[in-house]
């Protein structure tokens, strides 16, 4: 398999733990979103029509958006599921895993805070500001589910699931961004959790092969 990817891309990082608990070998392809290579006509034409990353090749057959590959990696490589079987914890991992995916990742991704300041001439300041109501807005969301249904040392459990799949990376780019999560203590101690964990730390944005300062 053929993962096109970016080391600080969040969704890129969803996909890469994926693999990395699964112990699933790949070739790592990357794709500089800061200078605009997931625009390339070849890139978007061959191989992901929404000109984004992360993007899957298994054979011939090509996948974008990071949720479509991680349903598509637990369901040809079911172990260790990270979609639980019990209906009821199927749909708890679910929600906190859209809440981060559909809630707090689309209105913080690059290409929203680059719109914000070249084309609405946001000040940086502005803009920090923006990524930062967001990143609240869904963190207490996040903060309350755990400390509602939360239980054992990652979201749901004793196993890391979708949902810590998907909260570590948006963490970890919050930080990136000089966030203050102080206030999220459950989801804190998750990521304190996850980042000792060898699947999560091979995944993380320094160890990628186009990491850069």
């Amino acid at each position: 398999m053929q993962l096109y990817s970016f080391f600080n891309s969040s969704t890129s990082y969803r996909v890469r733990i994926a693999f990395a608990l699964k112990g699933l070998s790949y070739e790592y392809l990357p794709v500089n979103i800061r200078v605009g290579e997931h625009h390339d006509g070849a890139y978007v034409n061959g191989i992901n029509p929404s000109a984004s990353v992360p993007a899957l090749i298994d054979g011939d057959f090509a996948l974008g958006q990071s949720l479509a590959i991680l349903d598509y990696l637990d369901a040809r490589h079911p172990e260790p599921r990270l979609l639980p079987a019990s209906d009821e914890l199927r749909a708890r991992v679910l929600e906190l895993a859209y809440l981060v995916s559909c809630d707090m990742h689309p209105v913080n991704n690059l290409r929203i805070l680059k719109y914000l300041q070249s084309e609405l001439k946001l000040s940086p300041e502005q803009k920090d500001a923006w990524y930062r109501h967001w990143i609240d807005q869904g963190m207490a969301g996040v903060e309350r589910l755990l400390s509602r249904c939360g239980e054992g040392p990652w979201c749901f459990g004793s196993q890391p699931t979708l949902a810590d799949v998907c909260l570590v990376p948006q963490i970890a780019n919050a930080l990136r961004m000089g966030c203050d999560l102080s206030a999220y203590p459950k989801a804190m101690a998750v990521f304190t959790h996850a980042s000792a964990h060898p699947a999560f730390a091979l995944a993380a944005p320094a160890r990628q092969p186009d990491y850069t300062a």
